[in-house]
């Protein structure tokens, strides 16, 4: 483990490698909680289908930015919308397939980066990014101003990550993941390395006024910053997330935006 400074195409190349190879332990881990077909915003719970944070999604051309397996984009496709899932690893749109012949939902599957969209301009109406693609690319604004690209003036651009406040503690659900370790201010990305110090995973820190400032210099409006509150009866781990860390800090940020006139 390491932090120090990584640039976009290293980031791009060790996330795709490690996606792929990771992609049937997180299916394994993680696919019952998240569904075949259900829009899970966060560990914590919250659903597209209580929070509506997308509005009325019947008719809407949606793209899933850093979709997975795509359980959101076929519930938004079973709520009368035209999602298409974009996602960097060949591994995760593999069970996105397979979900796919499962349940019979099938949804237009794209490999790409955040960084590139292949999306023609003004041809979404929303857009939207549950835990995908943020935390691993080298530059939120670019991926913003992607997404703006292709957004309809008016359209919403809804997305959640980790909340930033957990970069100061260890990523740990237990105690020892109470107590503040690295600076909130130090945006070193976090990376693991191979034997040849070259990266296998990265992931970058941004505080809430970079994400702020970002959408401000790409077009958006910010309406909404929601910080999911850890529900009553919900004892699910996962990874950090626990119930311990839950009831004393926030570990969801979703920022609700929409694209701004041109």
């Amino acid at each position: 483990m390491a932090h120090r400074e990584v640039a976009a195409h290293e980031a791009t190349a060790a996330n795709l490698a490690w996606w792929d190879a990771d992609a049937d332990d997180y299916q394994a881990a993680h696919g019952e909680f998240l569904g075949d077909a259900d829009f899970v915003w966060c560990p914590e719970g919250v659903r597209e289908a209580d929070a509506r944070l997308l509005g009325d999604v019947r008719g809407r051309r949606v793209a899933e930015i850093g979709c997975g397996q795509a359980a959101c984009s076929r519930w938004l496709a079973t709520a009368g919308a035209h999602p298409v899932g974009l996602d960097l690893s060949a591994g995760m749109l593999r069970h996105a397939r397979a979900a796919a012949a499962r349940t019979g939902i099938g949804v237009p599957l794209i490999q790409a980066t955040a960084e590139r969209l292949p999306l023609a301009d003004g041809s979404m109406d929303a857009a939207c990014s549950a835990f995908g693609a943020l935390p691993f690319v080298a530059s939120i604004e670019t991926v913003f101003a992607e997404v703006r690209r292709v957004l309809r003036p008016g359209g919403p651009w809804v997305f959640a990550v980790t909340h930033p406040i957990r970069w100061i503690f260890p990523d740990d659900p237990g105690p020892a993941g109470l107590t503040a370790s690295q600076p909130y201010f130090d945006r070193t990305p976090y990376v693991e390395v191979d034997a040849g110090s070259r990266a296998t995973y990265v992931e970058y820190h941004r505080t809430v006024g970079d994400y702020v400032r970002a959408l401000a210099a790409t077009g958006f409006v910010l309406e909404d910053l929601l910080e999911p509150e850890w529900p009553a009866g919900h004892t699910r781990v996962w990874g950090q997330w626990s119930p311990l860390r839950g009831r004393l800090f926030p570990g969801t940020a979703i920022f609700r935006a929409r694209a701004g006139t041109r």
